[in-house]
Order: structure tokens, then sequence, then C-alpha cells
């Protein structure tokens, strides 16, 4: 199986289009439609319902996924485990338009002559787990359990809090509002369809929702993030949670509204982790950017879950 087609699926099923799939993977829409045809007819199954407004995942493509996810993480182990000499410094940032891949980026601005290899693995209990067997030497995420319980020789350490914004559309009763505060939100629809049972995002939002009354929907497919927000900016009714250095980009038509929250202000709280006994030395690297960094300045009271420290 041609692992660049795998690749090019993965990314055109996270981005909701082949032109997203070709910006992240840094090639052209064409190679990445041919890729993936090639995948389809080596599949015998199509993967994706191509719309005016993207490519939404069949059922065959939603079966797919997680195992095409799979392959890609076996092919960077396998990489890892014959890679001789000096190597790139390997981090895992969760997704490419979050927070954490901002952060890795001000390291790498601030040390230019660093190698990086970026990757993005599914959630925390993926994350330490490869850490802990090597395959990467450090991972952004959420850390929902006491750093006492993380496996043997594994650290970790907050160290950014990215405030949660309220994102609209045009016509959503607080369209016009300059903030709002978490109690102002209860009896709203919020839709997060990318929430997955289990990882630590959905721990996130489930303390959130409860400590502040919030609806927040899971339901149905996620079809990406140009859906989502297509749907958000057509339905007055709905509305959904970003982080505030979340990057996102929609048509200048969909007038989207980023609106702060505050009274408290929600932050999530992203963590490194990464091995005691790694020598890797740009790690230690990382670590020092970080902690000079600090973890965000805040104006007023901020929210966390009890968990997160």
């Amino acid at each position: 199986m041609d692992l660049d087609a795998v690749r090019a699926f993965v990314a055109a099923a996270d981005a909701g289009q082949f032109q997203g799939a070709a910006v992240d993977l840094s090639i052209t829409q064409q190679a990445v439609s041919k890729r993936i045809a090639g995948l389809e007819k080596h599949l015998a199954v199509r993967l994706f319902t191509r719309t005016a407004r993207g490519a939404r995942l069949t059922i065959d493509g939603q079966a797919f996924l997680p195992h095409a996810r799979a392959l890609l993480q076996a092919e960077e182990r396998a990489a890892a485990s014959v890679r001789p000499g000096s190597r790139a410094l390997r981090v895992d940032v969760i997704g490419r338009r979050l927070a954490p891949a901002g952060l890795l980026r001000g390291f790498h601005r601030a040390n230019p002559d660093t190698p990086l290899d970026v990757v993005t693995l599914f959630d925390v209990e993926a994350a330490v787990h490869a850490v802990r067997s090597g395959t990467i030497d450090a991972a952004f995420r959420a850390v929902t359990q006491p750093v006492g319980r993380l496996p043997d020789g594994v650290e970790a350490a907050r160290v950014h809090d990215e405030p949660i914004q309220l994102l609209t559309g045009p016509g959503h009763a607080l369209a016009g509002a300059r903030s709002v505060t978490p109690a102002q939100l209860a009896g709203h629809r919020i839709w997060m369809p990318g929430i997955v049972s289990g990882t630590e995002w959905a721990a996130y939002y489930d303390e959130l929702a409860a400590a502040f009354g919030l609806t927040i929907e899971v339901t149905g497919p996620d079809f990406g993030t140009e859906p989502l927000l297509d749907t958000i900016a057509e339905t007055p009714g709905l509305a959904t949670f970003v982080g505030e250095q979340t990057r996102l980009v929609w048509p200048a038509d969909d007038d989207l509204r980023r609106i702060p929250v505050h009274d408290p202000t929600p932050v999530y709280p992203h963590s490194l982790i990464w091995r005691d006994d790694n020598p890797h030395p740009a790690l230690g690297a990382l670590r020092d950017h970080l902690g000079a960094h600090g973890r965000g300045d805040h104006d007023g009271a901020t929210w966390t879950p009890a968990w997160a420290g």
C-alpha cells in the first residue's frame, strides 16, 4: 500500500477538503487527488464523496480512517527504529493548526538551526506510549491524570494555558457580544462533533459543561474543520468552542465571530510530556524555551478542570 497515498487520505479527512490537505502536505491539490484516487483503486472502494464545499468521508472512508492512522504511526516507529546517528527532535503537536504547533514554531524561530520532526498522534494515551517507547521525544497534551501516575520515567509539566473562545455565525444571539461569561452560555447549543469519548479533550469539555451547566453536543459525523465552520455560519442556533490560538480561515461572507469568554476564562492546559532519561540535547532547549515564556498572561480569573493541577 502506498503510504504517501494513505498520508494524503488522512490529511484530506482531517482538513475536510483536498485543498486543505495539499496545504498541510506542501504538495499540489492535483497530487492529493491522484494519490487518493490510486488508494481508492487499490482498495476497490470510494473513500470520499466530493462536494462543492469539500470532501466528505464515505462509510468505507470512516471505517478505514483509524487503520490509516495506525499505518502512519507504524511507519514512523519503523523509521525511528533504524535511523542512525544524530536526528531531529521528534515532537507531537496533536494538530498542525492548534496552539502546540504555534509553541513549537516559536521554539524553531528562536532556534532555527535545531532540526525538528513534527508529528500528530491521536490522543494522550498514544502520546504517552510513544514517548515511553522512544518513538517520539516529547508531546504537547492535556494530562488528565496526576503526574505521579504516569508510567515510570515519563515526566510532564504544564507549559501553556490557552483561553477558549466562542465561535458563532452572524445570526447567533451572541454574535454582537464583545465577550461572554460561561454562565451566559447556558441554554445555548454548542456543537463539537470532533469530540471523541475517552480522549483528553473530551474530558476537558465534559468538565467545562458540568461546571457551568452548558450543553455541548457531539452528534453527527466529523467532516473536518471547514464543514464545521460552514454549518456554524449558516445555523443561527449553533456555536462552537475554539482555542484562542487555533488557526482558522473562512470565506469572508461567512462572517464568523470569535468571542472571548471571561469571568472566569476557561483555559485549556497544555503540558509537555517527555522521558526523564532522554538524552537529546534539543529536548532540554525546548523545555527551557517553554519555561522562559511562561504559561500565558490572562486578565482576571481562569478556570481549568481539577485534574489540570
